[in-house]
């Protein structure tokens, strides 16, 4: 099966699950992913991933979600630059998600990081999604 938005599919594997009050989910391996989940992983979104390697030399992450007295540590997931429609800031325009309860996860030229730390470094880039 061919995805057009790997990112995004990530992410509803992932709203799905917490839906449905999984302890985890699977979702195919990429560099991508793998960066996004590292920042959702350093900000306290997730419990952790791993990286699984099956027979058929097919890799996936499985992801373990977090919970917090029965109700999930991510409230809400939400994709914001798509294929069809790119949306970039600077700096100075990066969006406060919740009123900064929230986070903003970016691309920037300095790697994907979270909208705080690409405050903290001055740089602006693509606003790949919205966690809070």
């Amino acid at each position: 099966m061919t995805v057009n938005d790997p990112l995004g599919d990530m992410l509803t594997r992932i709203r799905n699950a917490l839906m449905r009050n999984k302890r985890s989910v699977n979702t195919p391996a990429s560099a991508l992913r793998g960066r996004v989940l590292e920042v959702l992983k350093s900000e306290g979104y997730i419990r952790g991933y791993a990286e699984v390697e099956h027979a058929t030399g097919m890799k996936e992450f499985e992801i373990e979600l977090k919970y917090y007295e029965g109700d999930s540590v991510i409230q809400e997931i939400k994709r914001i630059s798509k294929p069809g429609r790119r949306v970039y800031s600077g700096v100075k325009d990066l969006p406060l998600v919740q009123n900064g309860l929230g986070i903003a996860i970016l691309s920037t030229p300095k790697g994907v990081m979270s909208d705080a730390n690409a405050r903290e470094a001055n740089v602006g880039g693509e606003i790949l999604c919205h966690i809070a």
